[in-house]
């Protein structure tokens, strides 16, 4: 084979095997990236057969890393971090500190030196944006107040993560190059001048990367907040799509290159800083739209690059250290996590959830490591350690989610137990005149976000009065303040549903977008009232016909109902009359379902040879 065609072979394997076993992942229900990592092992110098080029994979996967970080940038949304900062914030700093601190006790338990178990305790610490992103968007939480709160938390942690890279090399080339042998030297001299030396060093190095990165961000304030966003509109206005793709490339890749060459920052703060700068520009949306498939592209050669690195061997020789590790992993940011979320007041079965979605580590704690080893601090037996750990943790993140449901059900059995372990959040009802006696035949509604104040401004038009429950304090004032009786809390909390009277209510409506917690409402206010009629919100054939089985009256499905709207607009549009665009509706209405996912169950058998 020619050398030439060494990058195509690279591409071509990387590409086919990660789709083979990241399509197995699938179809057992695991997240595609294991299938991702196990394909790197499979192409891997540690398991036989053909082997693909690393040095040239990991070219291609220092281009996923713009790409991602990139991505993160763009998206990046100070406003909503600051929606959620009270426990997004707070909540991510202790979670890293500890989990950090965890993982370093037990690098230091092993004999490693301290830069080494900070690396490996700092990579430990760092939970796979990508990995909790897929997980909220499969349950029906990304638009929730706990998902917003996962995602301020998740760029809490990424802007740590980002600063780290910054000062990890110039820190760690500090004290591992010159700063420990002197220490050590001064030491053996029985004096303290190298090790003052050392620390005036470190202050050093520690400025002036600081002031690098202050001009490299400054001049991306000054010139390239007006520079970027004028040429991709520029190039937006030509009309052509190919050209505007290019210049977001241009623009990510570029940044990144140059920041490197000029400012000595890493690839990964250029990107996304360029990504925060587009992301100002209201053709941010478009440009992630155009850069998406390539950073998804890149970002499998990432993940594979990474298995790579993986020797399976540490499994078999090394189990007791893995397990340790991911242990580390799951007690650091999953246990950990939950804890900080009950002590910041947030319901603690809402904590537990979100907790798990946290038990991994992913793609950060790949860079950190390789930095790491790059600067000598990490031996590739760790790098090895860690990745294990990683793909460890990622698997078993399902079965995580599923211990925490069943731990969030035994505990609701149990309401005083659960009053006890959130002491710190004792439930508060807002309340308005209108509600100085006991209501009776009124609506309750669960959440009061997007979907449930349409539906409290259609009970108020008609004059059905309601009692709406909402998690957000915030959203609680502003109805009171509108004169909507609101009880503030978790309705998955028998004391707080109790301040809705659902003995004496004709309706439920569940707004909130999380299934689960859905159904435990259903339960709390069937076993009060068997025969109030409830309507309820869903994301997928399962759920309704999950909550079908339920017999509650009506489980509507977003999607559907939207394409219900938009098909009804799209005859009228047509010049079909109002009583046949309705007739046609109401039809697909009263239809059978049509799956959402698998549509081959509707063509005959025969055509599918």
């Amino acid at each position: 084979m020619h050398v030439q065609t060494g990058l195509l072979v690279t591409l071509a394997a990387a590409f086919g095997v990660a789709f083979v076993f990241g399509l197995i992942a699938a179809k057992l229900k695991m997240p595609p990236l294991v299938g991702y990592l196990l394909a790197g092992i499979a192409l891997g110098p540690h398991s036989p057969g053909y082997v693909s080029d690393i040095s040239i994979a990991s070219q291609l996967a220092e281009i996923g890393v713009i790409l991602l970080m990139f991505g993160v940038g763009l998206h990046f949304s100070p406003g909503d971090l600051m929606r959620v900062r009270r426990i997004a914030l707070p909540g991510a700093m202790l979670q890293l500190g500890i989990a950090l601190g965890l993982g370093a006790l037990l690098a230091f338990s092993w004999g490693w030196e301290p830069p080494a178990a900070f690396v490996f305790g700092l990579s430990l610490s760092v939970a796979s944006t990508v990995v909790v992103l897929r997980v909220l968007e499969d349950r029906g939480l990304l638009d929730s107040l706990d998902g917003r709160i996962a995602v301020g938390w998740l760029v809490a942690e990424d802007l740590v993560v980002v600063v780290a890279l910054v000062l990890l090399p110039a820190v760690l080339e500090t004290l591992g190059a010159s700063g420990v042998a002197e220490a050590a030297s001064g030491a053996a001299h029985g004096s303290g001048a190298a090790a003052s030396g050392v620390g005036f060093g470190l202050v050093k190095v520690v400025v002036i990367t600081v002031l690098k990165v202050a001009a490299f961000i400054g001049l991306m304030a000054l010139v390239g907040r007006r520079a970027v966003p004028w040429l991709l509109t520029h190039v937006a206005r030509m009309g052509s799509r190919e050209l505007f793709t290019l210049a977001v490339l241009a623009v990510s890749l570029g940044v990144a290159v140059g920041a490197a060459a000029l400012f000595g920052v890493s690839f990964a703060l250029g990107a996304f800083v360029a990504g925060v700068v587009i992301s100002e520009s209201d053709l941010s949306y478009r440009a992630g739209a155009d850069a998406l498939p390539m950073q998804d592209a890149f970002a499998v050669i990432f993940f594979v690059a990474a298995g790579m690195l993986i020797d399976p061997a540490v499994l078999l020789h090394e189990p007791g250290r893995v397990a340790l590790t991911s242990a580390v992993i799951i007690v650091g940011n999953t246990v950990v996590a939950a804890v900080v979320m009950v002590l910041l007041r947030h319901p603690l079965g809402a904590s537990l959830r979100l907790g798990a979605s946290f038990g991994q580590i992913g793609e950060f704690s790949f860079i950190l490591a390789g930095i790491g080893v790059s600067l000598g601090v990490l031996t590739e037996e760790a790098r090895s350690l860690i990745l294990a750990a990683a793909l460890v943790t990622i698997v078993l993140n399902p079965l995580l989610f599923l211990l925490m449901d069943q731990l969030a059900e035994f505990l609701a059995r149990y309401p005083r137990l659960l009053d006890r372990l959130e002491r710190q959040k004792a439930p508060r009802l807002y309340s308005t005149d209108l509600w100085m006696a006991t209501p009776a035949n009124h609506a309750i509604l669960i959440g009061y976000g997007r979907v449930g104040r349409t539906i409290g401004d259609a009970l108020q038009r008609v004059g059905v009065p309601f009692i709406a429950i909402d998690q957000d304090r915030r959203v609680v004032d502003a109805m009171r303040t509108l004169g909507v009786t609101a009880v503030y809390g978790d309705a998955t909390r028998p004391g707080i549903l109790e301040h809705a009277k659902p003995e004496f209510a004709r309706l439920l409506v569940v707004a909130t977008p999380d299934p689960y917690h859905a159904r435990h409402v259903i339960e709390l206010v069937r076993a009060k009232n068997p025969d109030i009629d409830i309507i309820v919100r869903t994301h997928n054939d399962q759920e309704q016909e999950h909550f079908e089985r339920l017999g509650v009256s009506k489980a509507l499905m977003g999607e559907r109902e939207l394409a219900f709207g938009m098909a009804y607009h799209s005859l009228r549009s047509i010049g079909c009359d109002d009583d046949r665009a309705d007739d046609v509706i109401q039809t697909l209405r009263g239809g059978a379902r049509m799956p959402t996912r698998e549509f081959s169950t509707i063509f005959p058998a025969q055509s599918r040879m």
